[in-house]
């Protein structure tokens, strides 16, 4: 039987994570996964790193910050692979964050629907309406919609 080796390229993880090398290298320098330097000063990346790589794919696929992610790993060991049971915990932890997300999401695409889908085309009864820029006071971006977003209506 052949035994794996202890640590990968950037080649390797990127060709076993799907990650571009880019994408790891953004990934370090945020301090999300680390590297040695061997004594070619390349890149060598402990095999763990694989499931790191794995958990920062997945919650950013679910919309987590990188912040958010971050402090996550802050909790995890850094020399060996997480467990089954610090990935319950962190999966707990998100639970609620991503139920109330998944329940603004609803509630835009419910009220988006109502408003694009009717075709009244009226801008007098539209409620997304900003008639002469007046919710410019608000700052840049769709201010009707952040309550929604954040949670609110």
């Amino acid at each position: 039987m052949t035994r794996l080796a202890d640590k990968l390229s950037i080649g390797q993880v990127a060709e076993r994570s799907g990650v571009p090398h880019t994408a790891l290298r953004f990934y370090e320098e945020r301090g999300l996964i680390t590297s040695e330097r061997s004594a070619g000063n390349q890149r060598r990346y402990a095999r763990s790193v694989l499931r790191r790589i794995a958990f920062i794919r997945a919650a950013q696929r679910v919309g987590l910050s990188l912040e958010d992610i971050s402090a996550a790993l802050e909790t995890l060991p850094a020399d060996h692979a997480p467990t089954k049971a610090d990935w319950a915990r962190l999966s707990r932890e998100w639970q609620t964050e991503l139920d109330a997300r998944i329940d603004a999401l609803q509630r835009l695409r419910d009220r988006l629907t109502g408003c694009v889908g009717c075709g009244c085309l009226s801008l007098r009864s539209c409620g997304l309406y900003n008639a002469d820029d007046e919710l410019s006071r608000f700052g840049p971006g769709a201010s009707k919609l952040r309550p929604v977003l954040e949670g609110g209506i």
